[in-house]
């Protein structure tokens, strides 16, 4: 039996509540990794920034001070485990008012559409000519104390030439960062293009954070999964009911947030998101202009797709159509799984006999059907 937190809004009173309820089974990593976290925000409730040394003070000094600060946190482990469960319990819980919390991709995005218009401004001449983190550095540093990322990883030379910089000034600033991520940091980008260009980035991060393994036995989010059904049929509040109670068991009850994803300019509205997850309407994936790198930015952000409300279409329909053909042909390539409700079984969500959409709406029944098996939730599937 756990030991109960005095404290009733601590991730590990939280943690022990949902074993309670029994939305969880009791995981002594898990355990000690809530606890790793409560100590983070006791920490940093305790150890307040230097606001008389300024922003530009800690971003750019140095001495005695460069050693005191507060140590974040790296939680790595294999998919499923609930470390982005514990980070988001953890989040939400933190009374530091300067918080973050995003999708590393997201991130690393934002940072190059910032470097993007920093050099803008300096060929325009609004600005002087300089390193552009030290501008995009102070902005971050000013607005967020706090920083959580979700699936840190490298699989870039362009990020691998950022990283370094950037965060030499975020971490001097006393930004502290917490992050899931599948593999050990020193072997973020392992084997990648002039890898030599993060080793000192890796050194940093390695200083300046507490590294965990939570190397859970099991993959929580697939048991859920494989045991249920995840094409639901028809429209109704019948198989509503089953969706939401599905979408309960696997993000735990926990708060969900309302984001937008940013791809190429356009911004892709989220209805529901949380631990990885996310709930899309077909009306805000199907129905507006988006395209492949639209959908692949979805698999980017998200293991597990909720996809409601989707009718069965016709000529009539045909973009809505081939929109959904390209959704779900970018969900199975990158194997995300799928949970949906649909006004009909795949093979009668296209009525037309004739027309491009008809033919490759056969592949996408056909992938549909496989991805509710399940080999495909348990990754077993030929994809």
């Amino acid at each position: 039996m756990l030991d109960h937190s005095s404290n009733p809004t601590s991730v590990l009173a939280q943690y022990n509540a949902m074993v309670t309820r029994g939305d969880l089974d009791v995981d002594p990593v898990q355990v000690e990794v809530a606890k790793r976290l409560d100590a983070l925000t006791a920490k940093l409730v305790e150890r307040k920034p230097d606001e008389k040394k300024g922003l530009l003070g800690r971003l750019f000094g140095k001495g005695k001070d460069d050693q005191d600060f507060v140590k974040g946190l790296y939680v790595w482990g294999s998919v499923g485990r609930g470390k982005t469960m514990l980070m988001d319990l953890f989040y939400d819980l933190s009374p530091e008012p300067k918080k973050r919390r995003l999708h590393f991709h997201e991130f690393m995005e934002e940072i190059h559409d910032r470097v993007f218009m920093v050099r803008k401004q300096v060929s325009a001449g609004t600005i002087k000519d300089r390193d552009p983190i030290i501008p995009i550095a102070e902005e971050i540093a000013k607005d967020t104390r706090l920083l959580c990322f979700d699936e840190f990883t490298v699989t870039d030379i362009a990020d691998a030439m950022l990283l370094g910089r950037l965060f030499s000034k975020l971490f001097e600033a006393g930004v502290v960062l917490v992050c899931t991520s599948n593999v050990v940091p020193d072997e973020l980008y392992k084997d990648g293009l002039n890898r030599d260009h993060i080793l000192p980035f890796l050194r940093s991060l390695n200083e300046r954070v507490d590294v965990l393994h939570l190397d859970a036995p099991t993959d929580y989010r697939l048991e859920k999964l494989s045991g249920s059904d995840t094409y639901l049929t028809p429209i109704a509040p019948d198989s509503l009911h089953r969706m939401e109670k599905l979408w309960d068991s696997m993000t735990y009850g926990l708060q969900c947030h309302l984001v937008e994803l940013e791809n190429k300019g356009r911004k892709i509205p989220v209805s529901r998101t949380c631990s990885a997850i996310a709930w899309f309407t077909f009306q805000e994936l199907c129905c507006t202009p988006l395209g492949p790198s639209d959908y692949l930015r979805i698999t980017h952000a998200f293991n597990t797709v909720f996809l409601e409300d989707v009718p069965v279409m016709d000529k009539a329909r045909r973009n809505e159509a081939k929109r959904f053909i390209n959704l779900i042909d970018t969900l199975y390539d990158n194997h995300v799984h799928l949970v949906i409700q649909a006004e009909a079984q795949p093979q009668n969500l296209y009525v037309a006999s004739s027309g491009t959409e008809a033919f490759e709406f056969d592949r996408t029944a056909s992938r549909l059907i496989e991805m509710r098996s399940r080999e495909y939730v348990l990754g077993e599937s030929n994809t």
